[in-house]
């Protein structure tokens, strides 16, 4: 395949210099872009969107048409692995994703099994390979997960819950039934990773979503010991060429356990300043984020001045300060495309700005 023509994202990942401050979005390829929704409804379902390499490769070229943002991140969904563990996934219109068959019976945890990345998620590895192809070369492409704990909320839950009654029960009535679904889990995502570098991904991203919602002494349990199970067979099995991305919500407080994983860089969402994470990391790894997606909703002109707070918080570039801008969590559907633009924009041109006078 083509060397790459925008190698910016990659280069902040390693923290080497970067002209400018690359920019993606999580959920950049989604509902706010009415492209995005006309292949949907071609589709028929969210799930045969998901499933069909073809229109995943798409609806993921669909924000580099529109943005010239540093990379694209391949369109899937974090439930595809226990999706493909047989717990029956369906996608209900203003309900969100929900499990016909939830663990909660010993037994069931029991049997529980990691999915063939060759078998069962062959299509999400056919994707990779045909974005690839697609993209020729213009940025790299992004694959991900859901970490080993966030998939169990939703494995045990049914789906998306409020106060995580089911699971905390678990977590604290039998830990002995998490666990098990948790290393479970553990080898299902590194062996679904590491697929997905071997069909072309470039960088990794896990998103554990919800292990913000953890106490202190669980989250390092129940959330962090299996993610870094995920990133040693990452390294062991890809090899160290492929930098990691690590996105706890709602994990300021542990910011630095979390770059002591051996991730390359760690994900930050809006309550946590860029500065004070740069100076609590130091040179342990780069890292992402953090805008307010709903800053996305105020005037184009307005959006620009909160992507320059941003990177005035990080801090000068300086060598090797490596920064991707993104969002704080993922874009909202109802974010207006020009204001995506605008974004865009202000990032690239600002942060040229900042290295200009450094």
């Amino acid at each position: 395949m083509k060397p790459l023509a925008n190698d910016t994202f990659l280069r902040a990942l390693r923290r080497e210099p970067t002209p400018y401050t690359p920019i993606w979005l999580m959920r950049q390829a989604g509902r706010y872009l009415p492209e995005y929704k006309a292949t949907r409804s071609r589709a028929g379902s969210f799930m045969a969107l998901c499933t069909s390499p073809e229109l995943a490769c798409e609806v993921t070229l669909q924000p580099l048409e529109r943005f010239p943002l540093d990379a694209a991140i391949l369109f899937s969904d974090i439930l595809t692995i226990p999706d493909a563990m047989g717990l029956g996934l369906r996608f209900t219109e203003g309900e969100g994703p929900r499990f016909e068959r939830p663990l909660r019976d010993e037994a069931d945890i029991a049997k529980l099994a990691a999915p063939d990345p060759g078998g069962e998620l062959r299509y999400v590895t056919d994707a990779v390979r045909t974005i690839r192809r697609a993209l020729d070369g213009r940025v790299p492409l992004i694959g991900f997960s859901g970490s080993p704990w966030t998939l169990a909320c939703y494995m045990v839950e049914g789906g998306g819950s409020s106060d995580f009654r089911q699971i905390k029960t678990m977590l604290y009535r039998r830990p002995d039934l998490l666990e098990r679904i948790l290393a479970v889990n553990a080898e299902a995502v590194a062996a679904y990773l590491n697929a997905q570098v071997e069909a072309g991904a470039q960088a990794i991203m896990i998103f554990d979503s919800w292990g913000g919602v953890l106490a202190d002494g669980a989250f390092q349990r129940f959330s962090l010991a299996y993610t870094r199970r995920v990133l040693e067979a990452l390294r062991t099995q890809a090899g160290d060429g492929v930098p990691t991305i690590v996105f706890t919500k709602g994990g300021g407080l542990w910011l630095e356990q979390i770059a002591d994983t051996g991730c390359d860089a760690v994900g930050i969402d809006w309550t946590v300043d860029p500065g004070q994470a740069r100076a609590r990391i130091g040179a342990r790894c780069a890292i992402q984020g953090n805008l307010d997606p709903m800053a996305l909703m105020a005037e184009p002109e307005q959006v620009g001045a909160e992507a320059r707070r941003v990177l005035d918080r990080f801090g000068a570039p300086g060598e090797g300060s490596g920064h991707v801008f993104n969002l704080g969590h993922g874009i909202s559907q109802f974010t207006p495309p020009e204001n995506v633009s605008a974004l865009v924009e202000a990032v690239h041109r600002y942060s040229r700005e900042l290295r200009s006078r450094a």
